[in-house]
């Protein structure tokens, strides 16, 4: 037997970051778009765990336990008392090491696999409670759809989209460590007073319209300038993809993808060919928002 489970990939809306906690993370506003490019997660059942991958870049991705999707397999089995012996197949098409949360999908995908193939019926609270202690953007892989998230990230609460975004998404060479970004904002902010993260008004209101014009004003990541200190030419793509007419660009979480809201299908394949054309990013793709969590195919 086995079953899969189709997760999407997200861009950061916004991402508004507070001061280093005493346990060394942040406290965030995290506004989650989940975007149409999916990771696929393949569960059968087998003699031991093990962990397989196919797709761009694959070779990037760890294929021991450190993967999020053997540790989901490890952590349910735990619980339910029983083995973790399954294959786990990831057919990979979010980009690995983006700021697209691709590991977070697959951690997402396993474990709603695994709960499935093993007929252990957890909670839908229960799995996003394993989904925290997998990582800070686990839970959103599994809810999809918009969300807002607080703490550091995995308090969810779901938001009204009254439309559909159109996005385009320029994917850099190598990726970017998400604890160096860290890192790095921390140097860059010493010093100063960090405020509270709240959610941007404007932004929720542009969200809940389906206003594209007024989202694309609204866009923020405070981890941008960090983003941009440690991997300067992500600045030359953001400006490639704004003179292509995008109407508005920015980091995708801790990077190094970047994304730009468009209006409509039509410039999205316009911008998509500018930013090919332009030689400051490796590959592009295009992608529309809100998709859903993470689902039984």
């Amino acid at each position: 037997m086995s079953v899969t489970v189709r997760v999407p990939a997200k861009v950061n809306a916004q991402l508004a970051v507070g001061a280093a906690r005493p346990d060394g993370f942040h406290d965030l506003a995290n506004v989650f778009l989940a975007v149409g490019l999916y990771d696929e997660v393949t569960v059968t059942e087998a003699d031991e765990l093990r962990v397989t991958c196919a797709g761009p870049d694959a070779g990037e991705v760890p294929l021991d336990r450190t993967n999020l999707a053997a540790r989901a397999a490890l952590v349910l089995a735990e619980r339910y008392g029983r083995s973790p012996a399954v294959h786990l197949h990831i057919a990979k098409d979010i980009p690995v090491a983006g700021g697209m949360a691709g590991g977070s999908a697959d951690g997402a995908g396993a474990l709603v696999a695994c709960d499935a193939l093993w007929g252990t019926n957890a909670s839908r609270d229960e799995l996003l409670d394993i989904c925290a202690e997998l990582g800070s953007d686990v839970p959103f892989s599994l809810v999809g759809g918009a969300a807002l998230g607080t703490g550091r990230g995995e308090k969810l609460r779901p938001l009204e989209v009254g439309g559909t975004f159109h996005w385009v998404f320029a994917m850099a060479d190598g990726g970017l460590s998400t604890p160096a970004v860290f890192r790095e904002f921390d140097r860059l902010a010493e010093g100063t007073d960090i405020p509270e993260p709240v959610a941007s008004e404007d932004l929720l209101a542009a969200l809940e319209k389906g206003d594209t014009a007024a989202l694309a004003a609204a866009l923020s990541n405070d981890l941008q300038p960090a983003a941009l200190s440690l991997r300067p030419s992500l600045a030359d793509t953001l400006a490639a993809g704004r003179a292509a007419g995008a109407l508005a660009g920015l980091v995708s979480g801790s990077g190094p993808t970047t994304a730009f809201l468009v209006a409509d299908v039509e410039s999205a394949s316009a911008v998509a060919e500018a930013l090919r054309a332009s030689g400051t990013c490796r590959s592009v793709r295009t992608a529309s928002a809100p998709a859903p969590g993470a689902m039984v195919l």
